[in-house]
């Protein structure tokens, strides 16, 4: 099975292939990712909610993010694994980025990092590229940049600032960008005028080269789906809940509990 790199996904713009981009936090997530063909994977900032329970993205830790970096680039064949530098990771200075940076990919085998950043914060992604970790920029409207504040809510952005955003981040040797919280119209614009891919986030459309889905909402996988599903791929929380409710009545019901491994093994024998 042959491993997506870097090259791969920037060879699929030129070749007008979409690109397919999940998140996922864990090793099984990443096997079953992974085996329905996505292209890239990132393990995002997202998972110290959706995974470790934290109040916000910015909460989660280096630590946090080297633990689900390793746990889905062990479970991640074919995909290419990117990781996000969390909040305050790359921001104090470049040595720090690129410590952190080298730190995320050197301990948890990931093959790229990413970085939420605009055009101030071009001369750190060239420092990171440089010393050979590739870089998939995040910009537009983004949860760092909207501490305190929900960057869904629409609200005015400059669009030439954003503009001016992608072509530095380009020029400093991004190998994608991430776009969010921009409109579909804006999007389609930075993707015209990149060389490098474009992936659209939440706002951004549907005419960038790709588009990403955070799993846990694109599939359902949160408890508020049981009160009100609203996942088009799902809500595998429900598909869980009422699994466990039948396991929990037939252990309280005094019925024997075979698991499929126990089934499989009397079949065997």
């Amino acid at each position: 099975m042959k491993k997506v790199t870097v090259v791969d996904i920037q060879r699929m713009k030129q070749e007008k292939k979409k690109i397919v981009t999940m998140t996922a936090y864990d090793f099984s997530m990443a096997r079953i990712i992974d085996k329905a063909g996505v292209d890239i994977i990132l393990i995002g900032d997202s998972g110290g909610r959706y995974l470790l329970g934290h109040e916000d993205n910015n909460s989660v830790t280096m630590d946090e993010m080297v633990l689900m970096a390793r746990s889905v680039s062990r479970g991640a064949q074919q995909a290419l694994v990117v990781a996000d530098m969390p909040f305050m990771s790359y921001q104090v200075s470049r040595e720090h980025a690129l410590r952190n940076a080298g730190r995320l990919i050197q301990e948890s085998g990931a093959q790229a990092v990413k970085l939420e950043v605009g055009a101030t914060y071009a001369p750190t992604v060239e420092a990171v590229v440089q010393a050979g970790m590739p870089v998939m920029a995040h910009m537009g409207r983004t949860p760092m940049t909207t501490i305190g504040s929900d960057y869904r809510v629409a609200t005015s952005i400059d669009e030439a600032e954003v503009m001016r955003d992608a072509e530095a981040l380009e020029a400093a040797g991004a190998f994608a960008l991430l776009l969010t919280g921009i409109s579909a119209e804006l999007a389609e614009r930075i993707t015209a005028q990149a060389k490098i891919p474009t992936i659209a986030g939440f706002g951004a459309g549907d005419r960038c080269d790709g588009q990403i889905g955070v799993t846990h909402g694109v599939v359902g996988f949160t408890l508020e789906e049981l009160e009100r599903p609203r996942a088009a791929y799902g809500p595998v929380a429900l598909s869980l809940y009422e699994a466990a409710a039948q396991f929990s009545a037939d252990v309280r019901a005094g019925k024997p509990v075979r698991s499929r491994q126990d089934q499989n093994v009397k079949e065997n024998t």
